[in-house]
């Protein structure tokens, strides 16, 4: 007989509880055969979820789910509340769920603090217990393994996403591991830098003391009309691009193709180009590589910037 996802038990969530489906009816052969089917995918022990494409911010926030229907009252903290604020960061790790609980808590995939959270820096989103924006991005600029470009990073997400910088600020006033760092990265943030790639593009400009550029400038051709936005420039003269896969999916409009979005950045590019400006870009390996600081140096000194 074949299987389908309605004779699992699921909750709002799509989280399938195994004590629960043995309960109503569910064998333990059935949610066996259905995972090795691809049909569900465990991501906690005792709790799985059907198969589906997700990203793994994502199925980390659906593991917080599991966490919480566990152990009600846990507080988010650190990265995983940043997943569930929905902050991009630099270099991400999903794999341990990261709680705050008033007792000791222990499990395989979690990260667990003893200690509560000040309820002034508590808030709910979606169900779930977490730390405010601003708790939230300066715990995890002060843990990040990548240093001052990770702690850029979680700064210019929060300020995209709202957050106070005054509170944030306020927040780094109190002396605790890693807040040099962080102190050092959130007078640079910027809620113009548009994703990671553009964070960590700025943390080495930064670093290197490179001209600061402008972000997001829009440029218009002799009859008013906007060409389009850089992600830098300096002068008006040299745009600086930073080329993610994100870019060409934002371009995407309707039916149009990977290879349409594509064409549209070349015919950008070449209309700013008409206007005089020259372009730069570079990827992510030109990011690891520390290739993209030596590079935009060298086209500021052709064209006399610096």
């Amino acid at each position: 007989m074949g299987m389908n996802l309605e004779q699992f038990p699921a909750d709002d969530h799509g989280l399938i509880l195994r004590r629960r489906a043995l309960a109503l009816g569910c064998s333990p052969a059935q949610l066996s055969r259905a995972v090795d089917a691809g049909l569900l995918e465990r991501i906690d022990p005792g709790v799985l979820v059907p198969a589906a494409a997700r990203t793994p911010r994502e199925l980390h926030v659906l593991r917080a789910r599991a966490v919480a229907g566990k152990h009600p009252g846990v507080v988010f903290v650190d990265e995983t509340a940043a997943a569930i604020h929905g902050l991009p960061l630099l270099k991400a790790v999903w794999d341990k769920v990261h709680v705050a609980f008033e007792t000791r808590l222990r499990g395989i995939n979690l990260a667990a603090r003893c200690g509560g959270v000040s309820e002034e820096h508590l808030t709910v989103i979606g169900g779930l217990l977490v730390t405010s924006i601003e708790q939230t991005a300066v715990d995890t600029a002060c843990s990040t393994l990548q240093g001052f470009a990770g702690a850029l990073t979680v700064f210019d997400s929060a300020l995209r996403a709202g957050a106070s910088r005054r509170r944030m600020e306020a927040l780094l006033s109190t002396p605790r591991p890693g807040v040099g760092v962080a102190r050092a990265a959130l007078p640079f943030a910027s809620s113009a830098s548009a994703n990671p790639g553009e964070s960590w593009s700025r943390a080495q400009m930064i670093e290197a003391g490179l001209t600061a550029p402008r972000l997001q400038h829009r440029f218009f051709d002799d009859q008013g009309r906007i060409i389009g936005r850089s992600d830098f420039d300096w002068d008006g003269r040299l745009a600086g691009e930073f080329d993610g896969y994100g870019k060409y999916v934002d371009y995407l409009d309707g039916a149009d193709t990977a290879l349409d979005a594509v064409r549209r950045e070349k015919t950008r590019q070449a209309r700013l180009e008409d206007l005089g400006v020259s372009v730069v870009r570079w990827d992510w390996s030109d990011l690891e590589a520390k290739r993209m600081v030596a590079r935009v140096t060298a086209r500021l000194r052709a064209l006399g910037i610096v």
